[in-house]
């Protein structure tokens, strides 16, 4: 345990150090894109300067990214919050306690890998450890700060309805999750955790899903939501965004808020 909480802090160290080293390549860039036109476009060592740095930042980014991605995976949450999830769900053994945070850190990891771009929250069990998370403010900011260099704040659970940027989040959720496991987004042949867990757990007023629609009788009144939901009306963007599914923050408006133009699913 120690061991982790040491590996954690020196990923913090890390990080922060990356992140200050870019800021100093972009400073570097401008200086050099200054000496450029004040001595004249014959400057050609500035120009290689300029490439320098942006080519300098680009690497020191992906390095960064690459870091925050580990310590997603791999950093200690607070003991706290199999304490609370344990108090509000008391049937569940520390282990399916522990699959929960798991489930937590897939949806952190899909926020992150989608270049930090809205994701909505599938389980009810999964928000709930989130929650209690964030009510620990000072450990949640800082965690978030390395994580993803800015607070996530919080949405409620929910499942596909008429609200395209929500639908769009759900889906973003939903491709990064099965990425994480190796599962095909468009051809599930099962669930991603985050996607099981309301489920697996027997989670009271959780959502329920199965991989395939053809799973079950849609008209049956179940409640229960179909993983090919996310993927029938067309493909995905890099970034897991809806693409042609009419989505809000597909990767061509550069991940906006804007829901101008989308449609329904």
């Amino acid at each position: 345990m120690r061991r982790l909480a040491l590996d954690a802090l020196a990923l913090r160290h890390r990080i922060r150090l990356l992140v200050w080293l870019r800021r100093l390549a972009g400073v570097a860039a401008v200086l050099a894109v200054a000496e450029w036109f004040w001595r004249g476009h014959a400057a050609w060592g500035s120009v290689v300067a300029v490439l320098a740095c942006l080519a300098a930042a680009a690497a020191l980014q992906a390095w960064t990214l690459s870091l925050r991605r580990q310590f997603v995976r791999e950093a200690r949450l607070p003991g706290f919050l199999l304490a609370k999830l344990r108090e509000a769900h008391p049937h569940l053994s520390a282990r399916e306690a522990d699959l929960v945070l798991h489930g937590l850190r897939q949806f952190f990891l899909a926020h992150l890998r989608s270049g930090f771009r809205f994701v909505a929250m599938p389980s009810k069990v999964v928000d709930d450890a989130w929650h209690a998370f964030i009510l620990h403010t000072r450990g949640y900011e800082s965690w978030c700060h390395t994580a993803f260099g800015k607070l996530l704040h919080h949405t409620p659970a929910e499942v596909l309805g008429r609200d395209p940027k929500r639908n769009d989040g759900l889906r973003r959720t939903w491709y990064w999750a099965c990425k994480e496991e190796s599962i095909d987004p468009r051809t599930p042949a099962r669930l991603p955790l985050l996607f099981a867990l309301d489920k697996k757990l027997g989670i009271a007023g959780g959502f329920s899903y199965v991989p395939d629609c053809r799973d079950i009788d849609r008209q049956s009144g179940s409640g229960t939501q179909c993983g090919t939901s996310f993927g029938e009306a067309g493909g995905f963007a890099s970034d897991g965004s809806a693409d042609s599914f009419g989505g809000c923050e597909s990767a061509a408006d550069g991940g906006g808020d804007s829901g101008g133009g989308c449609g329904g699913d």
